[in-house]
């Protein structure tokens, strides 16, 4: 009964990193076209592309 236990918490514990990782994927996704966005907006900026959207 113990070994039948600790399979399904191994499964269940990698279903769980699965699908957080899947979370992690859209959220990077998400940065990266934001973040490209930002990028061709200030290249088109009236200041000539002088003006920075973030602070780093």
């Amino acid at each position: 009964m113990v070994p039948l236990l600790l399979v399904l918490l191994l499964a269940l514990i990698l279903f769980g990193a699965g699908f957080a990782v899947k979370i992690l994927w859209w959220v990077a996704v998400v940065v990266l076209v934001l973040w490209l966005l930002g990028f061709v907006m200030r290249s088109t900026s009236p200041g000539g592309g002088r003006g920075r959207w973030y602070r780093w």
